[in-house]
This record gives C-alpha cells, sequence and structure tokens, in this order.
C-alpha cells in the first residue's frame, strides 16, 4: 500500500492524487463528456414532471398553506403580508405591505432610499408585467464621476460618497404596482399602516437587525444615522431593545394618505436632497419631481418544460438565468447528479461564458442597445455549450464573448407572495451595501443608497462585487445601472409552479439557477433545493466558490479539472414558494436569522 510520500503531486491540483487516481479521474469525465456529445442520451432527458410534493422522507420540508402564502427574509414583515391576504387583499396588496414594512424592520435591505424590480402574475388575465423602479443616476451624472485625478477609478467616490446615490426609486414601484394592480379592497394607507405602527411604536432588536447593527461603521460615520441605530457613546443598539424610527413612520404615513408625491415632491424630498448634496452628491430635487417606475415586457425562456418569466434589463438577472439554463439544457444533469464534481463544473464553465456576456452586452435598455434575443436563444446557447470541455475547466483569460446579434430572432433582500387566486409576486430590492450609503436623510428617516457603485466608473474596473463592465454600462445622466437582481416564476403546462428570488450581489443570478435546476433536474422540494450547498463562478476573479458542504472529494475532483476553488460560507438567502397539487410550500432560507415563510 502507498503512503502519501509515494504519491505524485500533479500541477495545479490541490490534492495529492496516485497516477492510478488521475486515470480513473480522466475516464469518468471523458466517459461524461461522451455522455454530453450523444444526441440521443442528453435529448432523451424527459422534461421534468410536476415538481415534486413534499414527502416525509425529505431532509428539509417546506412550510404548508391552501390559501396565500409569502416567503420574506424579516418574519414581522412576512405576517403583515398573510394579514393583508386574509383580510381580502391581493398578491401585490400583500406585496406592497411587505415591501413597506422591511423599511423599518429589516433597515440593511428593506427601504424606501434605494430601488428594485417587481415580477406580477395575474391569474385571471393570465398576464405577467415586470415593473422597474431601478434607481436613475442624477441629470448631473458625467462619465468621469467616479474617477480620480489620475483617471483611476475611485471605489471612495462611488460608494463612500453623496456621488454614490441614485434617485430612490421603491416608493414609486410600489405606489404603481399598488395603483395598476392592488384588489382595490383596501386603500394604500391601509397597506402602509403596520409599517407607520412598528416604525413608530419601534421593533425589538433580534435575529438579523442585532447582526446586522454590529457593521456599524458606515452608520457611525453620519450623526442623522448614529442617533437612531447607535448609543451616545457609538455602541449599536443591543438584542432586546427597541428601534424606534419616528420620522420614518411619518414619512410612511404621508405616502399612504397622499401617494408617492409626499415622497418625491414637497419637504421630505428637500431633505433627502439636502443630505445628499451635503454629502458631496449632484442630486436636485428636479432629479426627484421627474423619476418614473416603468413597466417593461418580462424575458421568457423554457427549460426541459418548464416557462421561465422573469426580469429584463436594466436587470441582468433574467438574461442570464435563461442563458444559464439554455446551456445547462444539453447536459444530462440528472444522470451526473446532484452535487456531483460533473455537475458542479458544467455549472461553472457555463457561469464563465454568461458574465462574460453580462460584462460586454447589458446596460440600461433606454439608453443602448442590447441583444436581448440572442443571448437568451437555444442557438446562442448551443453555441457557447461548445466551448465547454468537461475534461478541463478553461482559464477565465481565455474566454471572449461571442457575439450573440447573429441570434436575434451582496444586500439586497427578496420576497416572494402567493394569494388563493393564483396571483403572485416576486420582488427583489436594495440598497446596494449593507445599509446602503448609511446615511438617513436628516428629518426623514430615509436610509439612502449607494447603487451607483453598479456602474462601470471605468472599462475593466470592477465594482463592490467584483463584477466587470464596459461602455455598455457606464454613468451618465437619467441612466440605471445594471443589477443581477433575478425575481423569476417558474410555470408548467400554464399553471404557476415557482415564485423564487435572492440577495447576493453577482451570486444572484447564480442562486435562481441552482434553485430551478434542483427542482427540474434533481426533483428536490422546495427547501431541500433551498437549503442545498451552492456554487458560484463570475469569470473574474477565476474562483469557483463552493459553500461549505461541497465534499473535499468533490473539491478534489474539481481541483484536478483546473478549476480554483474556494469554499466560502453562506451564498445568498432565497425566499421562494411552490405552487403544485393544490397546496402552497413555502421555504424561508435558514442561511439568515429571522426569516420566515408563512401563510393560511
Amino acid at each position: 500500500m502507498k503512503t502519501k510520500s509515494s504519491l505524485k503531486r500533479t500541477p495545479g491540483c490541490a490534492a495529492w492524487l496516485s497516477p492510478g487516481q488521475r486515470r480513473f479521474i480522466a475516464t469518468t469525465f471523458a466517459a461524461l463528456a461522451l455522455i454530453a456529445a450523444s444526441p440521443t442520451l442528453a435529448d432523451s432527458t424527459s422534461p421534468a414532471s410536476t415538481s415534486p410534493i413534499v414527502s416525509q422522507g425529505a431532509r428539509f420540508l417546506p412550510v404548508l398553506a391552501e390559501h396565500g402564502m409569502v416567503a420574506a427574509q424579516e418574519g414581522k414583515a412576512a405576517r403583515i403580508g398573510v394579514d393583508i391576504l386574509r383580510r381580502g387583499g391581493n398578491a401585490v396588496d400583500a406585496a406592497v405591505a411587505v415591501g413597506f414594512a422591511l423599511a423599518v424592520t429589516l433597515p440593511r435591505a428593506g427601504n424606501l432610499g434605494g430601488g428594485g424590480f417587481m415580477l406580477v402574475h395575474l391569474a385571471e388575465s393570465n398576464k405577467d408585467i415586470a415593473i422597474d423602479y431601478r434607481e436613475t443616476a442624477p441629470e448631473a451624472t458625467t462619465r468621469d464621476v467616479f474617477l480620480d485625478a489620475t483617471g483611476a477609478a475611485s471605489p471612495t467616490k462611488s460608494r463612500d460618497t453623496g456621488l454614490a446615490v441614485g434617485v430612490p426609486g421603491t416608493v414609486a414601484g410600489l405606489t404603481l404596482a399598488f395603483h395598476r394592480y392592488g384588489s382595490g379592497k383596501l386603500s394604500l394607507a391601509d397597506l402602509v399602516a403596520p409599517a407607520v405602527r412598528l416604525a413608530r411604536e419601534g421593533i425589538v432588536v433580534e435575529d438579523d437587525l442585532a447582526d446586522s447593527l454590529q457593521q456599524t461603521r458606515r452608520l457611525a460615520r453620519w450623526p442623522s444615522s448614529a442617533k437612531i441605530f447607535l448609543h451616545p457613546d457609538g455602541s449599536p443598539l443591543r438584542r432586546g431593545e427597541t428601534l424606534a424610527q419616528p420620522d420614518l413612520a411619518n414619512v410612511i404615513e404621508a405616502i399612504g394618505a397622499d401617494g408617492e408625491s409626499a415622497f418625491y415632491t414637497g419637504e421630505v424630498a428637500a431633505k433627502i436632497i439636502a443630505s445628499v448634496r451635503a454629502a458631496g452628491g449632484r442630486m436636485t430635487l428636479d432629479d426627484l419631481k421627474s423619476y418614473r417606475a416603468i413597466e417593461r415586457e418580462p424575458v421568457r425562456g423554457l427549460y426541459r418544460g418548464h416557462e421561465i418569466i422573469s426580469m429584463p434589463p436594466p436587470s441582468s438577472g433574467g438574461v442570464h438565468v435563461i442563458e444559464l439554463l439554455n446551456i445547462l439544457e444539453g447536459f444530462p444533469l440528472a444522470d451526473f447528479g446532484e452535487g456531483s464534481a460533473a455537475t458542479i463544473h458544467v455549472l461553472a464553465e457555463a457561469m464563465k461564458l454568461a458574465y462574460a456576456d453580462r460584462a460586454k452586452y447589458l446596460g440600461d435598455p433606454d439608453q443602448i442597445a442590447i441583444p436581448v434575443r440572442g443571448l437568451i436563444s437555444k442557438a446562442y446557447a448551443a453555441r457557447l455549450r461548445a466551448e465547454i470541455s468537461l475534461a478541463r475547466a478553461r482559464p477565465a483569460s481565455e474566454i471572449t464573448p461571442l457575439d450573440p446579434a447573429p441570434y436575434e430572432s451582496d444586500q439586497t433582500t427578496h420576497f416572494s407572495v402567493v394569494d388563493a387566486e393564483g396571483n403572485a409576486v416576486a420582488n427583489t430590492y436594495t440598497l446596494n451595501f449593507s445599509y446602503g450609503l448609511g446615511l438617513v436623510a436628516e428629518g426623514a428617516g430615509v436610509l439612502l443608497n449607494n447603487e451607483l457603485d453598479d456602474f462601470a466608473a471605468k472599462p475593466g474596473a470592477p465594482n463592490a462585487f467584483g463584477l466587470l463592465g464596459g461602455e455598455a454600462n457606464a454613468p451618465a445622466p437619467r441612466r440605471r445601472p445594471l443589477s443581477s437582481m433575478a425575481p423569476t416564476m417558474l410555470f408548467r403546462d400554464g399553471e404557476l409552479e415557482l415564485v423564487t428570488g435572492s440577495p447576493g450581489g453577482s451570486r444572484i443570478i447564480t442562486i435562481v439557477t441552482e434553485i430551478i435546476s434542483d427542482i427540474v433536474d434533481f426533483k428536490m422540494n422546495i427547501a431541500e433545493a433551498t437549503a442545498a450547498p451552492r456554487i458560484h463562478h463570475q469569470g473574474v476573479p477565476d474562483e469557483l466558490e463552493v459553500e461549505r458542504g461541497v465534499s473535499i472529494d468533490t473539491i478534489r475532483l474539481l481541483e484536478a479539472l483546473g478549476q480554483n476553488v474556494a469554499t466560502r460560507g453562506a451564498l445568498g438567502s432565497a425566499e421562494s414558494i411552490l405552487r403544485a397539487k393544490g397546496l402552497l410550500m413555502g421555504a424561508a432560507d435558514l442561511r439568515q436569522r429571522g426569516t420566515l415563510a408563512v401563510g393560511y
């Protein structure tokens, strides 16, 4: 028997492998390559049957309900949403109430001073709507706004000053959804009343709020923030203490009475502008007054018989979720096995290709032409799939984005809502960093975003999540920065099947893709898919992130293929609802404290 010292170290492999082990690896992946290359085997993977009902044999069990359900990153807000459903509100009413409540109960990500995307499905009319309420750059924004005197990108300018603040879109987005798609049974004042009460009376500091307040640097910089979230000595509010936000309560109450004008004009708007400009920003009252949320057509795809509906640009999320699934459809993942080295390798190689396309082609569709139809086409995916080797990891430096034109024919929060009629909302919104800029607008209680860091300060300069970009996502007046947010729904035979989404910055796209694949390819229930170890590769840095829970044997196989594996803690916090056989099955991600899926 050979000892460890008698084994030969393979260049580029972190594990000690004998020649026999290396032959085994080579033989295994050569066989898998033959499987993937075989049209009969690859194409014979039949569309998955209706998503599996929960069984007592599962390692993780979802929450069950018959009439309505909300899955959110904070429990008080989720319960508020379910109460709205019980009172006769529809999924949109509940989503609006949850959105305002999270601004109080999950202040590091829930917000009035940020922006996001809402996907709405109306069951009776079978209509799907994408509401874009992403922040916009102020009119005075210039191409070089985030460069220093030498012409280099300045992360401080784009993350830590008033220049980073985009014109907030959340209030416009939530009120647009309410007025156009609410049930009409409840007033806007009814929907925001729970948030007003929580902000005025205060909430107990616990769960994620207690965890996040330990990171106080961003809040301590600003006196208007410190007096709300910190003690006079600079220490954060502790578990069991009360966080009251009376200024925020007044603003939310005013929005309930007067609509979005209470936020975008008048006294509240003046307070926001004063705080942004005092921090070095360029936003004006006209920037606020002229902001509009936009309805867009969702992007659509098909994965093994399941229809995918997701968010279009300026979110890159929907485009690249569909692009990734199109690439994966040509591989027999069920035969490879869940969590296997072959499955993870294929996922990682597909991710590299999608993120290269993201850096080159995606931006604000109102200001640039984006080849969306090409990027989400099956033919383009087949061309990309041919770039993947099952026997070797391709270095990111070798990847150059292909041309899709010929085929033209980390702090965010997500919540999902489904009502008794089958209406659904998937909503993802953000301040960018945890607590955004950290700046509360004096007298308004509104935490402001630092979302403009999502622009490409200059071509090739990474943002805070390491994502690269070019001219398609350069700063410009009134432009919406590119996002990875991907509120997504899955349908089967025309029936709503899945509502999902996640925070996680650049990892959002891969998290949503993996949840869909886990359900469709590996027949997991939604709780199992939510708990399954996740992976992520965005090309640059050339690093395959895997969550703890991926076995060391699998990691060694991946390293032998040339993958640069880095083990991480939690990746994202997906909040999802699966609908099948007359039941709603919810899963709140346990990677964060305080999440909740609740129904009735």
